[in-house]
């Protein structure tokens, strides 16, 4: 059975952000798979990370810095999956809504753009910026 978009978005968001386990991240990609995030610095975690090796890595790395403050509203958080007409396409749109300490909410906003391959990601741009 494929998986539908919707399916491997929410395998790598458990991973990810809900699990943050480094190796089931990297099992979701090809084995040359590519994680990048253009939009941080150079030196970042996950500015640009090739092959399942440099992913683990990077992933855990990123795990390990330290969480911006606030907690995830998981009932005010969404996102939307949009389907490319180009077969392995896909984009993700996330908005993130962090309850803050002193009682106020933020908003992260992020997109990626998912390639895959039989199931597996072969390219992620996630393209986000850390929290102030």
């Amino acid at each position: 059975m494929e998986l539908t978009p919707e399916q491997i978005f929410q395998r790598y968001l458990y991973a990810g952000a809900i699990t943050r386990d480094p190796d089931a991240i990297a099992a979701m990609f090809t084995e040359d798979g590519v994680l990048e995030a253009p939009l941080t610095p150079a030196g970042h975690p996950l500015h640009h990370l090739a092959g399942r090796d440099a992913i683990r890595a990077g992933t855990a790395a990123y795990h390990r810095l330290p969480v911006p403050p606030g907690a995830v509203d998981l009932e005010r958080t969404s996102y939307l999956v949009h389907e490319a007409a180009e077969p392995g396409l896909f984009v993700a749109e996330i908005d993130v809504v962090l309850n803050q300490p002193d009682g106020s909410r933020t908003t992260m906003s992020l997109v990626q753009i998912f390639r895959v391959r039989d199931g597996h990601i072969v390219r992620l741009r996630d393209y986000f910026t850390d929290p102030a």
